[in-house]
């Protein structure tokens, strides 16, 4: 552990997600790490990390299991930071359709989760980022690649003064890649697994905590 005065972050265990590998990746930047589904240790946290794989229905099921959109909600009203993560990306939209199965998200921002439309799906590896202009996630990194996988993704978002808007192509198909609004952020690829610049965007975000 490491001393007083130190940020505290809780990796939200829901049932779902990456938990050891996102769970290693924030507590090398020197921070405080606890996996939990205790919502008390959650709410109180300096930051969270909201992780995701598989589908999205199942994910949003899980989070719904221990009250986690409130969770996500909360911590927006009141400005504490929340970073999620691939399929915890996708489920902070209005909703997704999977396999022809519609699912309510939480809703926070507009958009639908669809299945790509490119001839190779899932698109998985390591590809480059259109990073928003004034991007704090992306400062110092803006042109390093990040490691994606997924068959699913937002494709239309709305330019809003508060926020800003991270893409990335697959095949000429472009796709919301990140989201920073406030004090929420996430990112449809995995910074877990993208190396050094998936260190650096983490540091980037533990930064505000």
């Amino acid at each position: 552990m490491s001393g007083p005065g130190t940020p505290s972050v809780v990796v939200l265990d829901y049932g779902s997600g990456n938990l050891r590998s996102a769970e290693r990746a924030v507590a090398s930047t020197g921070v405080d790490v606890v996996v939990t589904t205790d919502l008390e240790q959650a709410r109180a946290a300096d930051g969270l990390v909201v992780p995701g794989v598989g589908a999205f229905a199942a994910c949003m099921a899980g989070l719904d299991a221990v009250h986690g959109a409130e969770l996500i909600a909360e911590r927006v009203a009141g400005g504490r930071p929340t970073l999620a993560i691939c399929v915890g990306h996708q489920i902070l939209f209005s909703g997704g359709v999977e396999h022809g199965v519609e699912a309510l998200g939480v809703g926070i921002w507009p958009g639908v989760v669809e299945r790509l439309q490119s001839r190779r799906l899932p698109h998985m590896g390591w590809n480059t980022v259109e990073a928003a202009d004034g991007s704090a996630l992306f400062a110092g990194i803006e042109d390093e690649r990040f490691y994606f996988v997924h068959s699913y993704g937002v494709r239309e978002l709305p330019e809003v003064p508060s926020r800003r808007i991270t893409w990335a192509e697959h095949e000429d198909e472009r796709f919301v890649a990140a989201v920073e609004e406030g004090t929420l952020w996430s990112t449809q690829f995995h910074p877990e697994k993208s190396g050094q610049a998936g260190t650096r965007l983490i540091r980037n975000w533990v930064d505000t905590l």
